[in-house]
Formats: C-alpha cells, structure tokens, sequence
C-alpha cells in the first residue's frame, strides 16, 4: 500500500501565493494525478481549459470560482466539478489561505491546457 505524507509531497513552482505540492502523478509513473493548493486571497488561475475534467475540493477557506459563465463562492467541504473542454478560472477569496485538493485523471493535469487569460505557471515557462 502506498501512503503519501502530504506534508512532505515535493513543491511545484507555480504561481505567486499559490503554492501547490505533488500529492501523486507528475512524473511518478501515475495514471492521475493529485495536487494539494495553498492559495492565498486574490492568487489563483486564470480562465483556461483542459482536455480532461477536473476536481478542486475546498478543504478549508474560500475560492471565487467560474465554470463557463457561471461564477459563485466556493466553500470549505464543496468541490467545483469542471468539465473537460469548460473554461473555468479560481482565486482564493480570503480572509485567510484556501487549502484544496486538485484531482485530474492524467499523469499531468496540465496537459493540453488552453489558457484564455495569462499564462502557464512557473514550471510549464521552462519547457
């Protein structure tokens, strides 16, 4: 059995106040992935899509989320359920960090993003 210590998962570069650590996938060899977020209030991501869906569990704190058109808080203990191919886009909405789990069924869930506003994070700059 394979038990990953969160706490200890490798940090990512990523985004100014959005820290994000490879929980599982990555380049471990893994069929999905799994990211745990630090995301501090007004840091997040910009409108973008991906080619596969996408899961963002709110453990604690609060994110501003848009899927298509629709925008809405999301709270702690609520996930934001994003289609593959749905432009969608979230920043931390305070007071405090929002702390959540990323899920996406690939060994990278940045392949194939779109970005429709900004650009990449840090660690996709350098490829």
């Amino acid at each position: 059995m394979s038990v990953v210590d969160n706490r200890s998962a490798r940090e990512l570069p990523w985004r100014p106040n959005y820290r994000v650590f490879a929980v599982a996938g990555m380049d471990d060899g893994r069929d999905a992935t799994l990211h745990y977020s630090l995301i501090d209030p007004g840091a997040g991501a910009p409108l973008h899509t991906h080619d596969v869906d996408e899961f963002i569990c709110v453990i604690e704190g609060r994110l501003n989320g848009r899927i298509g058109d629709e925008k809405k808080v999301v709270e702690a203990n609520q996930t934001m359920v994003i289609p593959k191919g749905v432009p969608h886009g979230f920043n931390g909405a305070g007071p405090g960090a929002a702390r959540t789990l990323a899920f996406f069924p690939c060994p990278d869930g940045q392949q194939k993003t779109k970005y429709l506003e900004g650009g990449p994070p840090e660690i996709y700059k350098k490829k």
